[in-house]
């Protein structure tokens, strides 16, 4: 019983972080490229993947996760978490996925690092809600910034001229599907955590096979289904299927990863790190384009956070609900 909740969690797992996560990373990617085949953007998307899990396999020793999961094995800080593998796997560690299924349903961009990682590890909750919260300023910032300043002169631009010559397009789709992989990769370096934590933290040659071809076949679905309910947020912003401009956001998110990478090994939430980035976008936008941001501006941001402060509640109490289940006792330790 033990084995079948190991991979039947990481099945689980992964197709909840696929239908939740992913579209944070490749909305923009599928919005500004609706009119190819799904199968060509599958393709390059399932060809970063391979590439991503299987150089992270060779080059830690069969730990996809970059180090991640396994830390110092002789304490615990937060530059060094060690999330311990579950041999004896009981049904609860199930629930954190299905959770994650249920609210993905209904477009809540619930962060999957709070959701599952904390099971395993409740004293990394902090940690990681630290960092999430600096990961969300730090990218609206960026976002605020970057488009106050070019905003006047590309998305005003953009807006007024949306046709785009033949000549244009080929350069413009370059640099875009270049900013996706890039930023791409560096989602998947944070996030393979998040599905791999059920299985052991070295897996062998067939685990990395065929847990990979699970990945491409949801990574398949999720382009064939066009995102699913969680790319409504991307469609509610400004001109993000504008190609040009989806190229900017992969851009700025890419580099915003890539530098909560090289701080420390603390999973974050990358869930708030792209909400952070659209709402300092969208205010940059509107105020250098338009003089100001108004009421609809203001809760239209407000309703992101909401529903990213609801899944962390959700993860929260979840967490604590299991807690009580397998120990009886109302206080935990997350700190």
């Amino acid at each position: 019983m033990p084995e079948i909740y190991i991979y039947l969690g990481f099945a689980l797992a992964a197709y909840s972080v696929i239908g939740n996560d992913v579209i944070q990373t490749l909305g923009t990617f599928i919005s500004s490229n609706e009119k190819r085949p799904w199968w060509v953007l599958w393709l390059f998307a399932g060809g970063i993947l391979t590439v991503t899990l299987l150089y992270g396999w060779y080059t830690h020793g069969g730990d996809v996760s970059y180090g991640r999961l396994i830390g110092d094995p002789d304490k615990f800080s937060l530059d060094n978490p060690k999330y311990p593998f579950i041999q004896d796997m009981s049904w609860w560690y199930i629930l954190p996925p299905l959770v994650l299924l249920v609210v993905t349903r209904l477009g809540i961009p619930v962060s999957t690092s709070f959701l599952i990682l904390t099971f395993f590890l409740p004293k990394g909750l902090t940690p990681m809600i630290i960092k999430s919260l600096i990961g969300y300023g730090v990218a609206f910032g960026t976002g605020l910034v970057f488009y106050l300043l070019v905003s006047r002169f590309t998305e005003r631009y953009f807006l007024r001229n949306p046709e785009i010559s033949k000549k244009s397009q080929i350069f413009w789709t370059v640099l875009q599907w270049g900013s996706t992989g890039f930023l791409w990769t560096q989602w998947l370096i944070q996030d393979f955590a998040n599905i791999y934590v059920y299985l052991p933290r070295q897996i062998s040659a067939l685990e990395m096979t065929l847990s990979l071809g699970w990945l491409l076949l949801l990574l398949g679905y999720i382009f064939k289904k066009q995102g699913g309910a969680i790319q409504g947020i991307i469609k509610s912003k400004t001109n993000t299927s504008d190609i040009r401009s989806a190229t900017f956001v992969d851009c700025i998110y890419g580099v915003v990863l890539y530098f909560f990478k090289e701080l420390n090994r603390v999973p974050m939430s990358t869930t708030w790190v792209f909400l952070g980035l659209l709402a300092g976008r969208e205010y940059g936008i509107r105020i250098a384009v338009e003089g100001r941001a108004d009421g609809n501006m203001h809760r239209m941001v407000f309703r992101d956070i909401g529903k990213a402060a609801l899944g962390l509640v959700i993860s929260v109490v979840l967490v604590w609900a299991i807690h009580v289940i397998k120990t009886g006792e109302l206080w935990m330790d997350i700190t």
